[in-house]
């Protein structure tokens, strides 16, 4: 038995850990295998979600003994341990020369020479640590949406768009209070908070900048949650909007159509504007406008480029990297369930927030206004848009939001990254 346990190092570290790890391993090997279903089936995102799947069950499958003189998982300052009696099973582990770690990455390295040693051994490390852990591959997802963003539909109703993406913010402000409350600092609450935006790159750039110890979780947490606003709004909608206000239709006015030197100029000036007042969130509003700019500039090339290899090949290594950071290590850290439960908490307020917003311009319409289209202020580009028309389309078929909705959506981006800047400047 112990031939064949030292033959096949996965099950044989398996067979070494506690209960707990047995338990994390397994488990999350299972829910990589699920996402990696849901992916395939529509149900989330497979772009993100096939990778990050795979990637989640490979990393904790893929666990074996390593020498613990270069154990990079425990040198390098891998994610934190569970507890101190975690720590103590480790150290037992290093002394009989079975350091259990992997060969894909470790997240949290802090000496130089074991970053060197690392970028060699593991496969993935020069992916995380030249375009990750630096925010870059959010930047690269922002320009990739940039490209994709008409900013024409909130040109055409610019306060409309704003309040409901302001409104829809209720998540990302109110969530910071309770998760102090919950024993956070108030840094980690900030980064957790970001979750109510149902955008994962400003996640992942706030909680890098603000919790870079806890930003593997928080990041994960959004990515997972990003399903909800797929599965859980719709539900949401119909609890807070009677059928007779779900069929609401919206007035179709033929309004001059807005030239691309104008959406050129909003981008300009408004990246310009954003960069002056949060310079701390300046990468991600460049990225954004850029995107924009190229698109509004007629730049066919390069708007194929960041919108296809740019977009995707970011988006596919998001997910990937994302699941490798799913060890079970991570997992079992007591402050993951706090972090699930407060980022369900920031979406669910922020999905409050925006229908509270459709019911103010309902009442200010004179009761013309579809109030589902606050739920697009949740800046989860174009999936919250979607989700608004989709569930209106069920009950009045000839009933088109769209356009309000998109406009509501395209600003949730901003106002997010805005509460990003301000999350950052005042925190850090």
């Amino acid at each position: 038995m112990p031939n064949f346990l030292e033959l096949f190092q996965g099950l044989g570290s398996l067979a070494h850990a506690g209960p707990a790890i047995i338990a994390a391993r397994v488990g999350l090997i299972l829910l990589g295998l699920l996402l990696v279903y849901l992916g395939k089936k529509g149900v989330l995102e497979p772009l993100l979600m096939i990778p990050m799947g795979l990637g989640m069950a490979a990393v904790n499958a893929g666990v074996l003994f390593l020498d613990p003189a270069t154990a990079h998982q425990i040198v390098g300052g891998s994610a934190p341990l569970a507890d101190v009696v975690a720590q103590q099973q480790v150290a037992a582990a290093a002394q009989a020369g079975q350091m259990p770690g992997t060969l894909m990455l470790a997240p949290l390295v802090e000496k130089t020479d074991n970053l060197m040693y690392i970028l060699q051994i593991d496969f993935l490390q020069p992916i995380y640590t030249f375009a990750f852990s630096n925010g870059m591959i959010a930047c690269f997802v922002f320009m990739g949406i940039g490209v994709l963003l008409d900013v024409g539909y909130v040109m055409a109703r610019p306060f409309q768009s704003m309040f409901l993406a302001l409104m829809a913010e209720l998540g990302t402000v109110a969530t910071f209070p309770i998760a102090v409350a919950f024993g956070l600092t108030s840094k980690e609450a900030a980064s957790i908070a970001m979750v109510g935006g149902a955008d994962g790159p400003m996640v992942l750039f706030t909680s890098l900048s603000l919790a870079p110890k806890l930003f593997v979780p928080i990041t994960v947490v959004a990515y997972l949650y990003l399903g909800l606003t797929y599965g859980g709004y719709p539900y949401l909608i119909r609890a807070l909007v009677p059928k007779r206000l779900r069929q609401i239709p919206m007035p179709v006015r033929k309004a001059a159509p807005i030239s691309s030197g104008a959406k050129l100029a909003f981008a300009v000036i408004s990246c310009t504007v954003l960069c002056l007042l949060f310079p701390v969130a300046a990468p991600l509003f460049l990225s954004l406008f850029v995107g924009v700019a190229v698109r509004e500039a007629g730049l066919k090339d390069i708007e194929t480029f960041i919108g296809g290899p740019v977009l995707y090949g970011s988006t596919f290594f998001l997910g990937l990297l994302l699941g490798v950071l799913c060890e079970a290590n991570t997992i079992l850290n007591p402050v993951v369930l706090k972090l699930l439960l407060l980022g369900m908490t920031s979406l669910l307020l922020s999905g409050i927030g925006g229908l509270l917003g459709g019911y103010v311009l309902y009442f200010l319409s004179g009761r013309k206004y579809n109030p589902v289209i606050g739920i697009a202020g949740v800046s989860c580009v174009p999936s919250t848009a979607k989700v608004a028309q989709k569930v209106v389309a069920e009950d009045a078929p000839n009933v088109m939001i769209l356009p309000q909705a998109l406009g509501a959506n395209i600003c949730g981006v901003i106002t997010t990254a805005i509460l990003c800047g301000i999350y950052i400047a005042l925190l850090k």
